[in-house]
């Protein structure tokens, strides 16, 4: 009888462990996002999220027959949320780095970007040494949190202060609480495309870097499906249309 009870134990560990974890295979998936980070992927005037990361996900879910669900995330925990089972995929101009790759599995990459930074359009900073002694923000644990850890240019910074959200450090430097902003440049440009009169960028880039989709690691078989259904998006034209109706050219690395 201990032996039948032993075995019972096990079967409900299993099975709840099995329900915990859904990696696609109930044909469902829940991707993390940050809400907040337009264009790729952000809240319109309708509170409806939008943007290229969610219609390429949109896309693609439909060539591997899934259902999604757009979860939006703390960023500083989105590999967490991954581990965790919370969520499938960290989807939404997820940097893809050597430290990260630690923590999860990439797709290839998929668009280029680069670490740039954002000052208001009157401002007098030009260059990254202009930033010397200057109130310099960012969002906390980004890859723009990365880049500026790896440039000597951090050590004359006056202060750095970190963010939830990009759009809460572009909101400081508008009303001059900040004189620069760490930022992805395809966001950075969005903002610039929005109000063309409030920013410019500095002459020099901190990091170029690429994006790519975070799967749990052990869970091989989602990634391949994933990047198949990517390929196809590639091939078929449909990734180029996505990208030319948010950036208003085909961006996507094939």
């Amino acid at each position: 009888m201990k032996n039948k009870g032993l075995l019972i134990l096990v079967l409900v560990v299993v099975i709840a462990t099995l329900a915990g974890c859904s990696g696609g295979n109930d044909g469902k998936l829940v991707i993390g996002i940050d809400d907040k980070f337009a264009p790729m992927g952000f809240r319109d005037d309708n509170n409806e999220i939008v943007g290229f990361d969610i219609d390429y996900a949109k896309a693609a879910a439909e060539k591997m027959g899934k259902e999604i669900t757009f979860q939006p995330i703390d960023w500083s925990a989105k590999e967490s949320e991954l581990n965790s089972g919370r969520i499938d995929m960290i989807w939404n101009g997820y940097t893809i780095t050597d430290e990260r790759k630690e923590k999860v599995l990439f797709t290839k990459p998929y668009l280029e970007n680069s670490q740039v930074v954002v000052v208001l359009a009157d401002s007098s900073l030009t260059k990254l040494d202009d930033l010397a002694g200057k109130e310099v923000g960012l969002q906390s644990l980004s890859s723009a949190a990365d880049a500026l850890d790896a440039n000597p240019i951090k050590e004359k910074i006056g202060n750095i202060s970190e963010y939830p959200d990009n759009v809460l450090a572009l909101t400081d430097l508008k009303t001059k609480r900040l004189d620069g902003v760490v930022i992805d440049e395809v966001v950075a440009r969005y903002y610039m495309s929005k109000e063309p009169d409030s920013y410019k960028l500095l002459d020099e880039s901190l990091a170029p870097e690429q994006y790519g989709i975070g799967i749990k690691k052990g869970n091989e078989a989602l990634l391949t499906e994933l990047q198949r259904a990517l390929d196809e998006l590639n091939s078929d034209g449909t990734a180029a249309e996505i990208s030319t109706k948010w950036f208003g050219e085909n961006k996507v690395l094939k």
